[in-house]
């Protein structure tokens, strides 16, 4: 047979933990003292551990109970989100381009990106091919996109480009 945790029983335990008090929980859920203490007992058996010490002046959370806390939390922080639907966290990229290699096709590429990955934050950064590699070592950026120099390994190659100087036939020796 499994066992299941109610969620209404968990959220009453929460309180029972923050406000320290069987009457403090019970006024902030709108019920009696007596249903928050028939829940906490039920939780302590489906788990099978004392979660609270319960006397006259205060009620204090026992080892297991500490330790149940952050399961609870975690439990009613993924309940509640469920149930609001929210949409999943943005991603963030940093990408650091060389000057030499964001020309015209730039903004076209980055809009088909944005096409593609709609969620997706992406923050650029244009600068020197050194200046980006240093900044990626540094965990500044996520990616790069620079010319590659001969002493450096790794990497994927994007394109080849030609670079060739132009000169009037004045100033040819």
């Amino acid at each position: 047979m499994t066992t299941t945790l109610d969620i209404d029983t968990v959220q009453a335990f929460l309180l029972v933990a923050e406000l320290q008090g069987f009457t403090r929980a019970a006024e902030a859920l709108g019920t009696t003292q007596a249903a928050i203490s028939m829940k906490l007992q039920r939780l302590e058996t489906v788990l099978g551990k004392r979660l609270v010490e319960r006397s006259p002046r205060a009620v204090r959370l026992t080892a297991d109970g500490a330790a149940f806390l952050q399961h609870a939390r975690a439990l009613i922080e993924v309940h509640d989100r469920a149930l609001a639907g929210e949409k999943p966290a943005r991603q963030q990229l940093t990408l650091g381009i060389s000057d030499h290699a964001a020309g015209p096709e730039l903004v076209p590429l980055l809009e088909r990106l944005h096409a593609m990955a709609s969620q997706l934050a992406l923050s650029v950064t244009i600068g020197f091919s050194r200046e980006m590699l240093d900044a990626y070592d540094g965990g500044e950026l996520d990616a790069v996109i620079v010319r590659q120099e001969g002493s450096r390994r790794g990497g994927e190659k994007l394109t080849e480009d030609e670079f060739g100087w132009f000169a009037a036939k004045r100033f040819v020796w």
